[in-house]
C-alpha cells in the first residue's frame, strides 16, 4: 500500500466504502462505472469507461488487496473501492521467459492449475486464483506440454467458493 494512503487511513478512518463503481474484466482490465452506467445494466453486460491513464493504474494496481470477507478492492486514499469481477481478482500475463505476473505486474508462484467447462485455464498461486489472459494462451499451452502444468478439469461457477473470494461486493445488510 502507498504510504500516502496509509497516511490518509490513520487521518480520515471512517471513511464509507464504495461499491459499484470500480469493475476488472477477465482481461485484466479496469472500469470506471458511474451512476449512469450502473443504472444501464450489471457489470459484465455494461462495463463502463475502460481505465487508460498509465499513473492511475499503477495506482491502483499498488493498493488492490483483498478483504478477510473475500471481496477485492482499491483502497483509494480513506475510501476503500470495491471491485465488481467479470472472473477472477487476478488475470494471468504469461512471459516468455516462464515467470507469471499479475495484471498488476506482481510476480507469482504457480501451485496448480484448472481448466474450466470453456477451456478457460485458471493459475492458482501464492498470491491466489486468476484467469490467463487469452493473448497468453500459445505460452501456457507450452507449458501444458512441458509438463509444467497439469491442469484439473472444474467448473467456472464454482470457483468463488472454493477459492474464497466475491465476484460483486456489496455492503452488508443493516
Amino acid at each position: 500500500m502507498d504510504a500516502i494512503v496509509a497516511a490518509a487511513l490513520k487521518k480520515w478512518p471512517n471513511v464509507p466504502h464504495c461499491y459499484g463503481w470500480l469493475a476488472l474484466d477477465a482481461r485484466g482490465d479496469w472500469y470506471m462505472r458511474d451512476e449512469r452506467i450502473q443504472r444501464a445494466g450489471p457489470f459484465p453486460q455494461v462495463k463502463g469507461s475502460r481505465i487508460e491513464h498509465d499513473k492511475l493504474l499503477a495506482f491502483i494496481g499498488r493498493n488492490y488487496a483483498r478483504d478477510d470477507a473475500g471481496c477485492w478492492y482499491f483502497q483509494n486514499g480513506p475510501q476503500r473501492v470495491y471491485v465488481a469481477l467479470e472472473s477472477t481478482p487476478w488475470v494471468w500475463r504469461l512471459q516468455p521467459d516462464g515467470r507469471v505476473l499479475t495484471h498488476t505486474s506482481v510476480p507469482a508462484t504457480v501451485q496448480a492449475s484448472g481448466l474450466d467447462e470453456d477451456g478457460r485455464l485458471y493459475l492458482f498461486t501464492d498470491l491466489g486464483p486468476g484467469l490467463v489472459h487469452t493473448a497468453d494462451m500459445a505460452l501456457a499451452a507450452d507449458a501444458v506440454e512441458q509438463g509444467l502444468w497439469a491442469p484439473q478439469d472444474l467448473r467456472a461457477d464454482e470457483l468463488p467458493q472454493r477459492w474464497g473470494f466475491v465476484r460483486q461486493p456489496s455492503p452488508a445488510p443493516r
